[in-house]
């Protein structure tokens, strides 16, 4: 069955590009995103050169095994880099003797730590070494991905955030987000060559456990839905984010900008919920009826209990989460599409039935 809901196609406008680099470094590289990323690179003849940084061993020989999987050509060079991000000198060894001739990817952060200053230690410290060792090596183009966070939430559900905004951050997260952003373009002001892409909630294969909790949820009919389920929400599918970060890579013009990347459009929250629940089923999986509707007080509730942690330096992932839910999150991608030619392909119920049976092919219990 169709979706229903599907928006017109939007042509992409014809824009100048680069060719790709020879050489591609990839921060995160064994994450959701950077999985995703280093997948669509592996699959182009075009980039013969691959650095990937890994944050241990163990996460090293998995996204070993991961390119081995992928990599079609087996031709091309891959190394793989072990180091923490938050540290200067892991930057430093990363970037050492690329040069022009490189582009960096910075899809390496956290969303879910376990105290708030890692927050700072990775997304903010982690961007601000990697940016000055990006300068410093001369690279072609830095990519940063960041996050809607830096702006927080919209005032109301009728509002959509447009290209530029002030910072206003959403609690730790946005305020390590925001930071990130600005060293980032300190280090244009010094000389580097930089762009952001901002996506807001991602979905699609490569997910961690916490997405596959998502389904479960929506399929036991226990994902809370806030109210009547107005507030909008900007997604992304991942492949879609993968196109707009290869934009705003390859695009010339882009230095210096920073660009949201989403679907096509926002949807309620109620959508969504109905969304995916019709994709399970799709995908020959039983879903039952949402049950778990709370008032507008529980999301308000939970967000001042998060604000309460945070300033003591804890963070509890479902109340930040179920805080959040009470909350509008809209960006208009007029202007990427504009200035990066970056058109999303899919949009949520193809994206949700991918993502679905993605899952369903690892084996993982919906």
């Amino acid at each position: 069955m169709p979706d229903p809901q599907t928006t017109p196609v939007v042509a992409a406008p014809v824009i100048a590009t680069w060719s790709a680099p020879r050489t591609t470094v990839v921060t995160g590289a064994a994450g959701w995103l950077g999985r995703a990323l280093t997948h669509r690179l592996l699959a182009d003849p075009q980039r013969p050169h691959l650095r990937l940084l890994a944050h241990s061993t163990a996460e090293a020989d998995d996204l070993r095994r991961f390119v081995d999987q992928h990599d079609a050509a087996a031709q091309r060079r891959i190394d793989i880099i072990i180091g923490d991000v938050a540290r200067a000198d892991t930057a430093a060894r990363l970037l050492y003797q690329v040069g022009a001739d490189t582009d960096v990817v910075h899809t390496a952060g956290i969303i879910h730590p376990r105290r708030v200053r890692q927050f700072y230690e990775i997304n903010t410290n982690g961007t601000r070494h990697l940016a000055a060792a990006a300068r410093d090596a001369g690279v072609r183009r830095f990519v940063h991905v960041s996050s809607n966070s830096p702006f927080g939430t919209n005032p109301d559900t009728g509002d959509t955030f447009r290209h530029d905004e002030p910072f206003h951050p959403y609690l730790g997260y946005g305020d390590s987000k925001m930071q990130g952003e600005m060293a980032v373009n300190e280090a244009v002001a010094a000389g580097l060559d930089a762009t952001i892409v901002r996506p807001p909630w991602f979905y699609g294969p490569f997910q961690p456990l916490r997405q596959t909790t998502f389904f479960r949820m929506v399929r036991n009919g226990k994902f809370p839905v806030i109210g009547a389920g107005q507030q909008r929400r900007s997604m992304v599918y991942v492949d879609n984010l993968v196109d707009g970060i290869l934009c705003a890579e390859l695009t010339p013009a882009a230095r210096g900008k920073g660009y949201w990347v989403a679907d096509q459009r926002a949807y309620t929250v109620a959508e969504i919920v109905e969304t995916v629940g019709r994709a399970l089923v799709d995908e020959g999986l039983s879903v039952k009826p949402p049950t778990t509707h709370l008032p507008n007080v529980a999301a308000l509730i939970a967000e001042v209990g998060d604000r309460v942690l945070q300033r003591v330096g804890v963070y509890q992932q479902q109340l930040h989460v179920l805080g959040e839910m009470g909350h509008t999150i809209a960006v208009d991608i007029s202007r990427t599409t504009a200035e990066i030619g970056y058109v999303p392909k899919v949009e949520l119920y193809e994206g949700m039935r991918r993502s679905i049976r993605w899952c369903l092919d690892q084996g993982l219990e919906l």
